[in-house]
């Protein structure tokens, strides 16, 4: 199964802009598109974490690559820094673009369907480049670095909010939001992956580990899960994952326990 099947097999984007419609027919703001829009362990409050790097006066040109639905663009734009959304998936881009439309404060952010493999940027275009948990769906790691490497400014940064291997990898479960099965879980482990960014061009290598604050947060979310919040919520993972969701959210939690995953921030600079 392709990355693009795999997120929008159970995705009917029309149907679910018009439920959003229905529900906030003034406009949605950030936490009421979050169960739908912030899929990422952590939730928005990883988010809001994550974009405490983002300087409105420095970042100019910032690319999110894998956009998904978006939440992390409509977030930063309302801390004034407008994101560049680059995602394989077109229906997600479809949707992406439809709650930037619903959203209370309307943004009309640049959104490109395409591979993270091939960045359509020019050589020193970008001063940032984000990835949250879209590192764990691509197949060639080092390609991908080489090309971030690629279109960063010299200056420029690149950053990550993913999911790595834990020590005790083998106990990984399955499906989980990235992945229905191993063969399409590209994760690394943490020391792979700083190995690759040095290899790609990148040098000052920094990793702040959140795996137990993303564990507490799991927990949490399942515990609201079992309890049948999501079925009583106007909005919920559920309504792009599918019927696959509960037990995707379960294993996340149940990997994280078991260490068979854990969650970084990384954040590099390209060599001068």
């Amino acid at each position: 199964m392709t990355i693009d099947l795999h997120y929008q097999q159970q995705l009917d984007t029309p149907s679910l802009l018009e439920q959003v419609r229905t529900c906030y027919p003034s406009g949605a703001d950030l936490y009421q598109l979050a169960p739908l829009d912030q899929l990422h362990i952590g939730g928005i409050k990883a988010s809001e974490r994550l974009l405490r790097h983002l300087d409105h006066a420095h970042h100019q040109y910032v690319l999110d690559v894998g956009s998904g639905a978006g939440g992390l663009m409509r977030q930063a734009s309302a801390r004034g820094v407008n994101m560049i959304g680059l995602d394989i998936t077109h229906d997600l881009n479809r949707l992406n673009k439809g709650l930037n439309r619903l959203y209370s404060e309307p943004v009309d952010n640049p959104i490109l369907t395409g591979d993270a493999h091939h960045l359509p940027f020019s050589r020193h275009s970008l001063d940032l480049i984000l990835f949250q948990h879209s590192f764990l769906n691509m197949p060639d790691a080092l390609q991908v670095l080489r090309e971030c490497h690629r279109v960063l400014k010299p200056d420029g940064q690149l950053i990550m909010h993913e999911v790595v291997l834990g020590s005790h990898a083998d106990a990984m479960r399955f499906p989980v939001p990235w992945a229905d099965d191993p063969q399409h879980s590209h994760l690394l482990s943490k020391q792979a992956l700083v190995r690759l960014l040095q290899e790609a061009g990148f040098s000052s290598v920094q990793t702040d580990d959140w795996s137990d604050e993303a564990q507490a947060w799991r927990r949490r979310q399942h515990a609201k899960e079992t309890a049948g919040a999501p079925a009583q919520a106007p909005l919920s993972p559920a309504m792009i994952l599918g019927n696959r969701f509960r037990t995707m959210g379960s294993n996340v939690m149940l990997n994280l326990e078991a260490d068979a995953i854990r969650v970084l921030e990384v954040l590099a600079t390209p060599v001068s």
